[in-house]
């Protein structure tokens, strides 16, 4: 890192240099129906390399022109216009936008097209639609902004997981998230240790654009990967003029809900009254809180209670800092550059979780030999460093914790229920003991590098040869240890028989992940006249290589020593792991344009997966789509109202084979394990036990049919957007299941069992009602409708989803996959209810009418939204703007098992302890509280699915323009407010409904954030 550094200072120190002693053009650019100028617009000598941008205020300048030159002034979303350059000082240049913006760029697979020539479903999200305000992760910046793509992530945690989803699952236990492509280089669904998010890699500030691919047309050309969607990231690049810009933000949060436990005075009032004989265990010596005299408890009459908030407790105002540095421009009119550096810091809601960031990146984009050969070279790098807080145990802790306990005692240790006999703890763990006295430091080091040549052939220059080298490589390191006053580290001393403090290391590990990449492939492109107006065509070979390789440590305390020793196993002394898989491919595509409004695509995919045996290592994936661009007939073509018009349609197939999340690197192999140390047959012998395998699997293909339209209307297309319908049909679906005693070493084998479909439609709009020179206001919105249905399970009916293992002793599972309903759909009864509306303890619907309640009555309801969406609004008055974004759904359940845990009269009776457990705060002081739910089968009741439909206000910022503050035409400065997670709304009653798996426990909540920011640039 501290050599990325030294080079970014060198090219910073450079840069001026360049612009240095050279004659000069200026001039300004600007919308020619308002006005306005237009900032980063592209000014380029017609052939070279010579060129700039405009600035924030539209002007730019020049150097190196010769009388005959031609200017290119070109803007995404605007008609290009070519100037002859004669020797005027000044050039003045208005550009009117193109209708539909039909000639932006957008990447696809190994190439890219335009929106006026895509087949596929395509969405592209650019910089100026992303989510604003405090972004700390770049998952953020696409969160409702595109149809058919839902992203939760898995709570308010500084590197919080996103689950993505593009148009619901294609799987039931293999991979379900989008392949994602960052500058050519595919990551990997594996993240290294201690990494949430594998997104972390990247700076928000760096990227340019998404681009989503959702319908098999678009995807097929990523073939084994593409079978949930691929999401392509493009990154910011240089080039023009030298630029800078320091853009810095700090944000407060707090959170938002939590959830509504008793207090110390109504815990102690409902113990007295539903749980006299308990009253003694209830916490002594705090002045906070006074017991009301009560005669059926004489014994703790006048004796005073603690009232400890144990959520509040373990929570603070988390404060997150962001500051970015980037410099961009051309050096030595050759080499296009952009570097940039950013840290971040992220103390977060929960005490101790902090999290920092450190960012590096340069890009470099030169061409030679008159454009011939295109050299495009990326390089990230990402440093970030954590405590890891044992979130479960923390924020379950807070909500068991009895109220009336003290978070210390007198001596100022903390206050913990212990077996007076053995010192072991007794009952519920003090969660800030064990928030202040673990410490779990992860760190994680990155780099995502590549390197791509383009050579267009000099004896043929309509044959370009492109060879793309990709690397993906992390470092991870973690480390647990407790302290002094840790209860944690509390271990039993054979010697005395009492626990006592055993402080130090207890696991470590060391992990080394690398993908690397190689594509080489040959694009063919002319353009010719006839019937057919153009061929693009691409075919090539890929190659990927994924290497997992790590060691952990773990240690014990030894009862002869009175110490922590590590645990070593003779048969793999350092505890290594090495794992290795690798994905090989060929691939092409032709894209033909017919009279220049007919569109075919072709493409043909063949993977191999190490995943599979020989026999059935290779699948083959083709795809197909046309277009017609109905605008560009005759019929149409002056056609004031409806602007643009195409239709699509597309077919296509793609594969699916990644399975280690579920069944390992090497599940067609016969494999075998070392055995525990501690479980030889004979000393000094080594044995090693079978691992469960399946040599007879093999790709799980997806089949996707698309229909679509692309329209906009009216003048600077008012309205525009796209519909889509689709249906997508999973074969050979790589599910877990259960098997006979005796056949595969296992009771759970993964096998190619069934079918699964997905039907949907999606929506996107656009709407520009203001467009003036002072004031614009613009709505972007889009909807979609997904439902999923299990269709073939083989001789099964139905199958467990490990997701929804629920939070009790049993971890029974509330979620099933079954014949003829939704995936994830949750099984359960059917609640009865008395006349007031209150459930009937124990009482449940007899829906098979047999007269008695067994399982047989158990019914599946869909837990998982159908309907998504997301909008948001962009005002500008001048210099002010304000944006506000929203997204959430329309429908979905959610599990509320905080209600399952907290809710119930005996929820406070110790099991064998002397803990008393907090309640949900249902008391009212009544002779009868609202109902209180009991034992088994409540968790099974539908009485805890509640509706999930939610609208949340994702952020709102307002913002102002400072211009010219170097000098006239130099130097801008924005500064803004922002608030993120600015409200909720929803029936829900729970903390939150947004739950990517629908079971809300033990949730880290979403901060809202108060920012304020700003953004110069000079």
């Amino acid at each position: 890192m501290k050599t990325i550094y030294s080079k970014l200072l060198l090219l910073l120190l450079l840069l001026p240099f360049s612009v240095l002693a050279q004659s000069t053009l200026k001039g300004k650019v600007s919308d020619a129906t308002s006005g306005e100028p237009i900032p980063g617009a592209n000014v380029i000598v017609e052939g070279t390399q010579n060129g700039t941008s405009t600035d924030m205020d539209g002007n730019f300048t020049l150097t190196n022109l010769q009388a005959g030159s031609r200017v290119v002034i070109s803007y995404i979303g605007y008609t290009n216009q070519v100037i002859d350059y004669t020797g005027q000082a000044t050039l003045n240049v208005s550009l009117k936008e193109d209708a539909t913006q039909l000639q932006e760029v957008v990447v696809i697979g190994y190439g890219s097209t335009t929106k006026k020539d895509a087949t596929g479903a395509v969405d592209v999200v650019s910089s100026k639609d992303f989510n604003k305000g405090a972004i700390a992760n770049a998952d953020q910046l696409l969160t409702g902004r595109s149809p058919g793509v839902r992203i939760t992530n898995s709570g308010g945690q500084p590197d919080a997981a996103p689950n993505i989803r593009i148009r619901g699952g294609s799987s039931l236990n293999a991979q379900n998230n989008p392949l994602i492509v960052i500058d050519g280089v595919p990551l990997d669904y594996v993240s290294p240790a201690g990494s949430s998010n594998p997104l972390t890699i990247l700076n928000p500030n760096d990227i340019e654009s998404f681009t989503v691919l959702k319908d098999a047309s678009a995807t097929a050309i990523y073939g084994s990967r593409a079978s949930n969607g691929v999401i392509i990231i493009t990154t910011k690049k240089g080039g023009g003029a030298v630029k800078f810009n320091y853009s810095a933000n700090v944000a407060f949060g707090k959170v938002g809900k939590t959830v509504d436990m008793m207090d110390g005075k109504t815990f102690t009032k409902f113990i007295q009254e539903y749980h006299p004989d308990l009253t003694n265990k209830l916490g002594v010596d705090d002045p906070s809180n006074t017991l009301v005299d009560n005669p059926a408890t004489p014994e703790i009459e006048g004796r005073i209670l603690s009232n400890t908030d144990w959520q509040k407790a373990i929570m603070r105002t988390s404060i997150m800092t962001d500051n970015n540095f980037s410099a961009s421009g051309t050096l030595f009119d050759l080499l296009p550059v952009r570097a940039s550096v950013g840290y971040m810091k992220n103390q977060a809601l929960v005490q101790t979780s902090d999290y920092e960031r450190y960012t590096g990146a340069i890009k470099i984009t030169p061409s030679f030999f008159d454009d011939h050969l295109k050299i495009d070279f990326n390089a990230k790098g990402t440093k970030t460093k954590k405590n890891a807080i044992d979130e479960a145990s923390v924020i379950a802790g807070s909500l068991n914790m009895d109220p009336t306990k003290p978070i210390y005692n007198a001596d100022g240790s903390y206050a913990q229920v212990v077996d007076p006999n053995t010192g072991k703890l007794d009952g519920q763990y003090n969660p800030v003991n064990l928030l202040r006295e673990r410490n779990r430091p992860e760190e994680i080091k990155k780099l995502l590098a590549n390197l791509q040549l383009d050579y267009k052939l000099h004896f043929f220059p309509d044959l370009r040869a492109i060879v793309n080298l990709g690397v993906e490589a992390s470092r991870a390191t973690i480390s647990e240890t407790y302290t002094d006053r840790a209860f944690a580290s509390y271990q039993l001393d054979n010697t005395t028989g009492q626990y006592k403090y055993n402080p130090g290391k207890n696991t470590g590990e060391n992990q080394h992940i690398t993908n690397r990449t190689l594509d080489t492939y040959l694009a063919y492109t002319k353009n010719l006249t006839g019937f057919v107006t153009r061929i693009d065509a691409q075919a090539g070979h890929t190659f990927q290589d994924f290497v997992n390789d790590g060691n952990k440590e773990l240690f014990r305390y030894n009862t002869t020593t009175g110490s922590r020793e590590e645990i070593l196993n003779p048969q793999n002394p350092n505890n290594r792991y090495y794992n290795r898989s690798v994905l090989e491919s060929y691939f092409g595509r032709v894209n033909v344009d017919l009279a220049d409004k007919y569109l075919l695509t072709f493409t043909m995919r063949a993977d191999g997966s190490s995943f599979f045996r020989k026999d059935d290592r290779w699948a083959y994936f083709p795809a197909a789509a046309l277009a017609w661009r109905i605008t560009d007939e005759n019929f149409l073509k002056d056609n004031q109202t409806i602007t643009n018009l195409k239709l699509r349609l597309g077919y296509g197939k793609t594969g699916q084979q990644d399975i280690t999340q579920v069944a390992g690197y090497y599940p067609t192999s016969a494999l075998f394990e070392p055995g525990d140390v501690n479980g030889q047959y004979l000393p000094g012998y080594n044995t090693y036990s079978p691992l469960a395998f399946n040599d007879n699997l093999k790709w799980e293909t997806t089949t996707t049919y698309n229909v679509g339209v692309d329209f906009a209307f009216f003048k600077n297309d008012l309205l525009s957007g796209s519909v889509d319908v689709y249906k997508r049909d999973t074969d050979n679906l790589l599910v877990k299941t259960s098997v006979p005693p005796g056949q595969y070493l296992s009771n759970e084998i993964i096998q190619n069992v069934g079918s699964l479909t997905n039907k949907g439609v999606e929506l996107d709009l656009r709407l520009k009602p203001i467009t003036t020179e002072d004031f614009s206001w613009e709505l972007l919105g889009n909807i979609s409708y997904n439902i999923g249905e299990v269709t073939d399970l083989g001789d099964r009916s139905s199958i467990d989803a490990s997701e929804g293992r629920l939070p009790v002793s049993t971890g029974v599972s509330f979620q099933r996959h079954a014949v003829g309903y939704q995936p994830y759909s949750a099984y359960v009864y059917e609640q009865l209810y008395d006349s007031t509306g209150r459930p009937i303890v124990g009482a449940y619907k007899d829906r098979n009418g047999d007269g008695t309640i067994t399982s047989d009555d158990r019914y599946y309801t869909a837990l998982r939204p159908n309907w998504t969406f997301g909008f948001s609004t962009n005002f500008t008055y001048k210099n002010f703007d304000l944006t506000a974004s929203f997204h959430g759904q329309l429908d979905g359940q959610v599990y509320n098992a905080a209600k399952l845990q907290g809710g119930w009269v005996n929820r406070p009776v110790p099991n064998n302890s002397n803990s008393l457990n907090n309640v949900l705060n249902f008391y009212d002081g009544a002779a009868d509280p609202r109902f209180i739910t009991i034992q088994d089968p409540i968790p099974l009741s539908d009485y805890y699915l509640q509706n999930g439909a939610f609208l949340r206000c994702d952020n709102i910022t307002l913002g102002y323009r400072f211009n010219d503050i170097i000098k006239p035409g130099y130097g801008s400065v924005r500064i803004y407010a922002a608030v993120n997670n600015a409200f909720l709304v929803t029936k829900y009653s729970g903390q939150d409904p947004e739950n990517f798996n629908s079971l809300d426990s033990n949730f880290y909540p979403r901060p809202r954030l108060w920012s304020f920011g700003l953004n110069f640039d000079f």
